[in-house]
């Protein structure tokens, strides 16, 4: 059953607030953002918290990018086939319309999509901090298994490929040779 609700859904009950109404929302997620964060530490002490940048729409081209959406999105709604679909913009509302308005607009309303990989990347380079069996260079006896190995972000949804790892270190641990791919 697929349920739908608007973004800007929120609680609500008659007399105290009112419910967002009829409302299509439209999500945008860059799959290959080319900004890049960093995490580091704080302090020499392990109990500080970790610093975290994300670092989002540092890069010009996730700029472009988005601004580029917002606008395929109002081109999108004012076809022939999708023009009744909506009686008007609510957000970022018809009066943003230049680069720097869009940006604005885009740099206040930015989130992550939650699939935050790639930060102790798995490989064989300088930069790799986990190998190929999945063990942290330079340490015995401990592995990372989560999506922080992948080398890269994938283009679709972590689930598959954080099972995937997993599965490859429940072999590795338990001394059982990986399956060979195609096998």
């Amino acid at each position: 059953m697929a349920t739908r609700m608007p973004m800007l859904a929120r609680p609500w009950f008659p007399l105290w607030r009112r419910g967002a109404g009829h409302v299509l929302s439209i999500a945008s997620v860059l799959a290959h953002p080319a900004s890049r964060g960093r995490i580091t530490l704080r302090s020499a002490n392990p109990q500080d918290p970790p610093r975290v940048l994300l670092n989002l729409l540092e890069s010009p081209v996730d700029r472009v990018a988005l601004r580029r959406i917002v606008r395929f999105v109002r081109e999108y709604f004012a076809t022939a086939a999708a023009r009744s679909l909506v009686a008007s913009e609510l957000t970022p509302g018809v009066g943003v319309q230049s680069d720097a308005e869009v940006d604005a607009f885009v740099r206040g309303n930015v989130r992550t999509a939650m699939h935050p990989t790639s930060t102790c990347a798995m490989g064989t380079g300088a930069e790799a901090v986990v190998d190929g069996d999945l063990q942290v260079r330079g340490l015995e006896g401990l592995r990372v298994v989560d999506a922080s190995v992948m080398p890269t972000i994938i283009g679709g949804n972590t689930n598959a490929p954080v099972i995937m790892i997993a599965e490859k270190a429940a072999d590795l641990i338990r001394g059982r040779p990986a399956l060979e791919a195609g096998t």
